[in-house]
C-alpha cells in the first residue's frame, strides 16, 4: 500500500515543478517585455531631449549671426541718416555720397544695395555707379511705414524684387526728418536674400529640416527649403507663431507645419534689439529614424529569445513529466553540487575585490562579442579606464583606501553599465575595461566622458592629482571586426593607445582612435 503513496508524492513534487518553472519562465518573459519597453521609451525620450538642445543651440547661433548682421547694416544706416539730415543735398555732397555708398556695399558682400529717397520716394542718391530717376519707391511698404510712424528706429520690411536689379532683397530702413520733426524720406539698406539662402545651407538639419526668418507680425523672409511662392506669405497663424505669442520671445514645440505637414522639433528665437524671429526645425521622422530601426531590432531579437527560452522551457517540462525522478537525496546530492560548481563558476570569473568581472571573464567575453560582431558585421567598442597617479594615492593613503577608492569607482562603473551586453571588468590593478558591443566609437566616447565626469564629481579625496581628487583618464576604440585585417588584440592595443595619448595630453580626459575602417 505503499507504492500508490510514493507514486503520488512524486507526481506532486513533478507537477510543482512544472509550475514554478512555468512561472519563473512567465515572469523571466515579463522583465524581458518590460525592460525592452522601458529601454525603447527612454531613447525616445532622450533623442528628443538631445533634439531640442540642439535646436535650441542653433537657433541662439542663427540669432546672433541676424542681430550681427542687421546691427551691421543698422549702423551704417545711423550714420547716413546723421549726415543727411545735417548737411546740404547739393550735387558735390550726392556725389561724394555716392562714392562712399559705393565703398560700403563693396565692403559689405552681404549688402546688395543702399538707397537715398526724398519725401516724395523719388531717388536722390544710391550705390550705383548711374543714378536711375525714372523710377520712384513712393509704393514699397517700408517707404509707406516710415511715411506714417514717426518711430525713428530701424524698420525691417517685406522682401521685395529690387527695381534695380531684379533680385529677392530684404529692405532696412530708417526715418529722416526735417529739424521740425516732419517727414524727409527714407535711408534704405538691401540685404540680397542670397546671402541668408547661403548661410542656412551650411547647416545640417536633415532631409526635411527647415529654418525659417521672418518679421515679429509674422511675415516671412526667407525659409530653407526655399520656395520662392512663400516669400512675403503671412504665417502668424501659423504653430510656430502661436506659440512665440503665448510663451514669449524664445522656445521650443514639437509642431506639424501648416506649410508642408511635416511634424518638427522646432526652437524660435525673437533677435534682441530687431523685430525679426528666427526659427530651427528637425523633422521627427528624421531624428526618430535610428530610434525605430534599433527597436525593431530589439523586438525581433527579444521575441525569438523568448520563443527559444518558451521552447527550451516546454521541452525541459515535457522531459520531466516522461522520466522518473531519481532518489531524493541523490536530488539533494545534485542540487548541493550543482549550487557550489555554480558558485565556484562565478567566483572564478569575478573580481574578489571589486565584484566586477575579473580579466579570465574579460577576455572571454571579448573573444566572444569579437565573434559575434564579425558575423554580424556589426562594431565593438573598447573603453580602457586608468586612475590617474594611483600609485602615489596608495603611498599617500596607504592600500587599504586604495582598495576603498577602487570600491567606489567599480559602483559609478557598474552603474554606468546599462545595456544587457556591455561588461564591466577589472582589467588589472587599477586599470578597468568596459566592452560595449553594437556601439560606435561616438557612442563609446560618450559613455567614457559620463563615466570620467561622474568619477571625478564623486570627489575623492587625492592630494597628489591635479584639482586634488581622484580622476580616471580613457582609451576609447571601436571596430568592425573582421579576420583578415583585425583581431581581438588590436582592439585592446588600440584602446591602450588611445589611453596613453589621454595620459600624455594630461590625464583626466578621454582620447579615442577609431578602427571602424578594417584596413587601418
Amino acid at each position: 500500500m505503499t507504492t500508490p503513496v510514493s507514486t503520488t508524492s512524486t507526481k506532486e513534487k513533478r507537477l510543482s515543478l512544472q509550475g514554478i518553472l512555468t512561472a519563473f519562465v512567465l515572469i523571466l518573459t515579463l522583465i524581458l517585455i518590460s525592460v525592452l519597453v522601458w529601454n525603447s521609451w527612454n531613447t525616445h525620450a532622450t533623442k528628443l531631449k538631445e533634439s531640442k538642445t540642439a535646436t535650441t543651440n542653433i537657433a541662439r547661433a542663427l540669432a546672433q549671426h541676424g542681430e550681427d548682421t542687421i546691427g551691421g547694416i543698422d549702423n551704417v544706416l545711423v550714420g547716413l541718416v546723421e549726415t543727411l539730415e545735417q548737411h546740404p543735398w547739393n550735387s558735390e555732397h550726392l556725389d561724394r555720397m555716392n562714392m562712399f555708398l559705393r565703398q560700403r556695399v563693396a565692403d559689405l558682400p552681404l549688402l546688395q544695395g543702399l538707397f537715398v529717397y526724398d519725401d516724395k520716394g523719388r531717388w536722390v542718391v544710391n550705390s550705383q555707379e548711374v543714378l536711375r530717376t525714372e523710377f520712384n519707391n513712393s509704393d514699397r511698404e517700408y517707404f509707406i511705414f516710415h511715411r506714417d510712424h514717426a518711430d525713428r528706429g530701424p524698420h525691417v520690411g517685406l522682401p521685395v524684387r529690387s527695381r534695380s536689379t531684379g533680385d529677392w532683397i530684404i529692405p532696412v530702413s530708417r526715418r529722416l526728418e526735417h529739424p521740425d520733426g516732419s517727414f524727409f524720406g527714407v535711408v534704405l539698406a538691401t540685404i540680397n536674400m542670397q546671402y541668408f539662402r547661403a548661410y542656412y545651407e551650411s547647416f545640417d538639419i536633415g532631409k526635411s529640416g527647415a529654418i525659417f526668418l521672418a518679421t515679429q507680425n509674422g511675415t516671412l523672409l526667407v525659409r530653407r527649403p526655399f520656395d520662392e511662392t512663400l516669400i512675403g506669405k503671412d504665417i502668424s497663424k501659423g504653430p510656430v507663431f502661436q506659440h512665440y505669442f503665448k510663451h514669449g520671445p524664445s522656445g521650443t514645440a514639437i509642431v506639424v507645419s501648416k506649410i508642408d505637414q511635416v511634424e518638427r522639433i522646432n526652437s524660435y528665437r525673437r533677435l534682441n534689439h530687431y523685430p525679426v524671429l528666427i526659427s530651427v526645425a528637425l523633422s521627427t521622422e528624421d531624428v526618430l529614424a535610428d530610434w525605430r530601426d534599433s527597436t525593431m531590432r530589439y523586438v525581433f531579437a527579444s521575441a525569438v529569445l523568448i520563443v527559444l527560452l518558451w521552447m527550451m522551457s516546454l521541452r525541459l517540462i515535457h522531459q520531466i513529466t516522461i522520466r522518473e525522478r531519481a532518489q531524493a537525496e541523490l536530488r539533494i546530492v545534485r542540487d548541493d553540487l550543482e549550487r557550489m560548481n555554480g558558485e565556484l563558476a562565478a567566483l572564478a570569473l569575478q573580481d574578489s575585490l571589486t565584484g566586477l568581472a575579473n580579466r579570465r571573464r574579460f577576455d572571454a567575453a571579448l573573444d566572444e562579442e569579437y565573434s559575434r560582431a564579425m558575423r554580424n558585421e556589426t562594431q565593438l567598442a573598447l573603453v580602457i579606464l586608468d586612475v590617474d597617479h594611483f600609485k602615489k594615492y596608495n603611498d599617500h593613503y596607504g592600500h587599504p583606501q586604495g582598495d576603498e577608492c577602487l570600491k567606489k569607482i567599480s559602483q559609478t562603473l557598474k552603474a554606468a553599465s546599462t545595456r544587457p551586453g556591455d561588461l564591466v571588468a577589472r582589467y588589472g590593478g587599477e586599470e578597468f575595461a568596459i566592452l560595449l558591443p553594437g556601439t560606435s566609437i561616438a557612442g563609446a566616447g560618450a559613455v567614457a566622458e559620463r563615466v570620467r565626469l561622474a568619477i571625478q564629481a564623486m570627489n575623492i579625496e587625492h592630494a597628489e592629482n591635479s584639482g586634488g581628487v581622484v580622476t580616471i583618464s580613457a582609451g576609447v576604440t571601436s571596430m568592425i571586426p573582421s579576420r583578415k585585417f583585425n583581431s581581438p588584440p588590436d582592439l585592446i592595443q588600440t584602446a591602450d593607445q588611445a589611453l596613453y595619448e589621454a595620459k600624455e595630453s594630461g590625464r583626466n580626459r578621454v582620447c579615442a582612435k577609431d578602427k571602424t575602417n578594417p584596413h587601418t
